[in-house]
């Protein structure tokens, strides 16, 4: 497989700097200029490789949400088929309830940009798009995962249970970047098993 080209590389680099600007700066401080200097490239070179603000903020959301860099030559980033921010190792709602109690709630720099993103997206259709996509399609994939792990739970009530558990995590991450609170965690997790529990005839059960 041959090495990707200097154009890609370049837009891949511009657009991991927009993710940390982001990150320290938010939405209002991520200038084209700021992402130059993240960059290390000159602000004509950024135009150039990836457009301007907003295309690249747009094509930012994508690689952070999916990670993938969208085609260039497309107006409009095409969404990837497995639209979740969950992470493969999540093959479980064990497994999903540990990523989303574990390492999602961990305050880090993606809380910022994830408020950032979430920001842009109240003015910006595509990246409008984009978050609704990651947040709907990580919904959908708790849903299956509670189907699995309960299959005699009505599909309505697992996607119901879904929304509810992802709703509390990410109250628990907003909640982080006010204070951080092992214990509160503790309680969303708790909170989140018991929504799993009532789709069982074994409540506590979360083998899936």
């Amino acid at each position: 497989m041959g090495r990707p080209s200097v154009s890609a590389e370049r837009r891949r680099q511009i657009l991991e700097a927009a993710i940390r600007s982001l990150a320290a700066n938010g939405l209002a401080g991520t200038s084209l200029d700021r992402i130059a200097e993240e960059a290390g490239m000159a602000r004509g070179h950024i135009r150039h490789f990836a457009g301007n603000r907003d295309d690249i903020l747009t094509a930012a959301a994508v690689l952070f949400y999916f990670g993938e860099v969208p085609d260039a030559d497309t107006d409009v980033p095409v969404i990837p088929n497995a639209a979740s921010f969950l992470p493969e190792k999540a093959g479980t709602i064990a497994g999903a309830l540990d990523y989303l109690f574990g390492d999602f709630a961990a305050p880090d720099a993606e809380n910022a940009v994830t408020l950032a993103l979430v920001d842009a997206a109240r003015t910006n259709p595509q990246i409008h798009a984009i978050v609704l996509r990651a947040y709907t399609g990580s919904q959908n994939e708790l849903a299956a995962l509670l189907a699995q792990a309960c299959p005699e739970a009505a599909a309505t009530s697992c996607r119901n249970v879904a929304y509810g558990i992802l709703t509390i995590a990410l109250g628990n991450v907003f909640m982080a970047d006010i204070e951080v609170s092992a214990q509160r965690t503790a309680v969303a997790r708790q909170s989140a098993e018991l929504l799993v529990a009532t789709l069982s005839e074994k409540p506590g059960s979360l083998a899936g």
